[in-house]
């Protein structure tokens, strides 16, 4: 099911029965990032001890942007790239992490140039939905980023969360340095124990960035009201405590 045919369905079906669909949700533990999302594994997933659509117009706005044009960036900060579903989902936890100063929604690891979001939807451009990250590790570090991205989605299931069915959709860790290849090998094989399905996560070097389309940025601050939002994404956020 696409994210056009869940949010159809959000109108007509009561949000009670549509709250495991799209992003998973999951409670935390006291002092910071620790629970799974309780609809990531619902009958085994235990603590993690490590440590969506827009009928608009669908004309390209993306951006190419790569490591190189965030050298302007003050050098304390560093960049993470993720894909775990939905980027409206991703992008509406992370950015409220104290440590991270920016995020945005965009496409990697695809085969095809300039991508649109309508290209990448029918999952022959090779792309995943993404949320780049740029944080500040003095504050918050990318292990830390690592058990928040366990949390947000269900990485057993491949090229899929909840009702959001394509490879656009598969669980995703595209990595900037050797360091943080290393980093992420290890957070996943310390998550495993809490999954009773293997991690399907890819771990991958981070290629070219594609920044989406503006409507996609600030999805869910600047469309809280629309279905999708109120159905997957506000019922998400409480269960992680963040604002909603």
């Amino acid at each position: 099911m696409t994210r056009l045919a869940a949010l159809l369905l959000a109108s007509f079906v009561p949000a009670t029965l549509l709250l495991g669909a799209g992003c998973s949700n999951g409670p935390p533990a006291a002092g910071g990032p620790a629970a799974v999302a309780d609809d990531a594994d619902p009958v085994n997933a235990g603590p993690v001890n490590v440590g969506p659509v827009n009928a608009g117009p669908m004309e390209s706005n993306s951006v190419q942007t790569s490591d190189e044009t965030r050298a302007a960036e003050p050098a304390r900060n560093e960049i993470a790239t993720f894909g775990a579903g939905c980027f409206w989902c991703v992008e509406a936890v992370l950015e409220q992490l104290d440590g991270v100063r920016d995020v945005t929604s965009g496409y990697m690891g695809g085969h095809v140039e300039n991508p649109t979001y309508k290209a990448v939807c029918t999952g022959t451009t090779g792309h995943a939905e993404v949320v780049q990250v740029t944080f500040d590790p003095s504050v918050i570090s990318y292990e830390t980023l690592l058990d928040w991205f366990w949390r947000l989605h269900d990485p057993t299931t491949p090229d899929r969360q909840g009702a959001d069915v394509g490879t656009q959709y598969r669980s995703a860790i595209f990595v900037h340095s050797d360091a943080q290849r290393a980093t992420a090998v290890r957070s996943k094989a310390a998550a495993q124990a809490s999954f009773a399905d293997p991690i399907v996560t890819e771990i991958s070097d981070a290629g070219t960035y594609y920044e989406a389309e503006d409507h996609h940025q600030d999805y869910y601050r600047l469309n809280s009201s629309q279905g999708y939002c109120r159905v997957v994404i506000a019922t998400k956020l409480p269960k992680l405590a963040l604002a909603d």
